[in-house]
């Protein structure tokens, strides 16, 4: 499994187009070339942007569903809602649509966040509101998270 790495500072103009730090494009590079999906995020006021081959995977998932359910249908709505296919342009650009600027309240400065096997696109305050965490809340936190998980098998 691959995972993305890293915390950029960028901007974003006007027309939504977001260019790419050279790493992150060489990162995204390594995916194959597919193209990503750009979504909401469910908890925080930021996007998520997952490779193709990723975003298939957890679709698989959620197609499991039983849509006859009125739970599981309004999910899968929302889940789904504003999803954006893109691709980098050729200079290194993503355009990130009207609807998901608004959602996520992207202005100029804007940081770009890896979580894992997908990356995270934040309006700069937003995100800093977020990541200032104290370090105590942050260790409960990851005592909880992580606590029960034994990694003696996995090194």
């Amino acid at each position: 499994m691959r995972n993305f790495i890293g915390t950029y500072e960028c901007k974003i103009d006007d027309k939504g187009r977001l260019k790419l730090p050279a790493s992150l494009a060489k990162q995204m590079e390594n995916f194959g070339g597919d193209s990503f999906v750009v979504k909401r995020s469910v908890f925080q006021p930021c996007l998520e942007v997952y490779p193709m081959k990723g975003w298939e995977k957890l679709m698989e998932k959620i197609n499991r569903l039983n849509r006859f359910q009125k739970k599981n249908a309004d999910f899968i709505r929302s889940f789904t809602a504003g999803l954006k296919t893109v691709e980098p342009d050729t200079a290194g650009r993503l355009q990130i649509s009207k609807d998901l600027t608004l959602f996520a309240d992207l202005r100029k400065d804007i940081v770009i966040t890896s979580a894992g096997e997908l990356f995270e696109i934040w309006d700069k305050a937003a995100y800093e509101k977020v990541i200032m965490t104290s370090e105590i809340d942050f260790a409960k936190l990851a005592e909880e998270v992580m606590g029960e998980i034994s990694f003696d098998d996995e090194i």
